[in-house]
């Protein structure tokens, strides 16, 4: 039986086409937050779109893909009832980083949806989770990795900070960018492929967890 192998280049290669395939979210002011309260302003006005009757639903569980997400509990925990991070959940699990990603932390998490995942090339998934390509998969997901807590209001700082652009330090090593785009949170990875937050600021015991609509795609060579 031959076996089937793809190089760490045309690995690269098929993400970062991928990557650069992705479109802004049709609504960037339906934003919907950590406080399971839907903000009609942009991530720009995030510290005070939240205040309108925050009282009443600061109780109400922040839901990802149909299941209430507990700030009690660690991000795969939470991952793993989620219905739309299915795949990533896989990812995590073939990478042997559900222990890391259940420690102590904290970690910010870009975690694209099982939708972003399905945009890869053709075969570039099944690729990488193959137990040979585990460094490859490893450095995949710790490009969404950036360590320390992270909301929405502290990424915006640190993109006013740098005149409109933040320069991410993922667990990784590569750096992502972060800026505003019709008061979107867009990141952009080092092959200039474009994923958009689609749900900010969800609470992890051990970190956040922001929601994006594409995998970024690190060098891998």
């Amino acid at each position: 039986m031959i076996r089937a192998t793809i190089s760490a280049a045309a690995l690269t290669l098929s993400l970062t086409a991928a990557a650069h395939a992705q479109t802004a979210p049709t609504a960037h002011t339906g934003v919907k937050t950590g406080t399971a309260v839907k903000v009609q302003t942009p991530v720009a006005g995030v510290n005070v779109g939240v205040q309108a009757d925050a009282n009443a639903t600061a109780k109400a569980p922040v839901m990802v893909g149909g299941a209430p997400m507990l700030p009690t509990a660690t991000i795969v925990a939470n991952a793993s009832k989620a219905s739309n991070l299915t795949t990533l959940v896989k990812a995590v699990q073939a990478a042997d980083l559900t222990a890391t990603l259940s420690g102590p932390g904290p970690f910010t998490v870009f975690a694209p949806t099982d939708e972003a995942f399905g945009r890869l090339a053709p075969g570039t998934l099944d690729q990488l989770l193959k137990p040979e390509q585990k460094a490859s998969l490893t450095k995949l997901l710790t490009y969404h990795v950036v360590a320390g807590k992270l909301d929405a209001a502290a990424l915006k700082s640190q993109i006013e900070a740098g005149g409109g652009t933040a320069t991410l330090t993922t667990v990784e090593g590569q750096p992502l960018k972060a800026t505003l785009e019709n008061g979107a949170l867009v990141l952009t990875d080092v092959g200039g492929g474009k994923s958009y937050v689609t749900q900010y600021d969800v609470e992890q015991s051990n970190g956040i967890v922001h929601v994006v609509n594409g995998v970024l795609a690190p060098k891998l060579g």
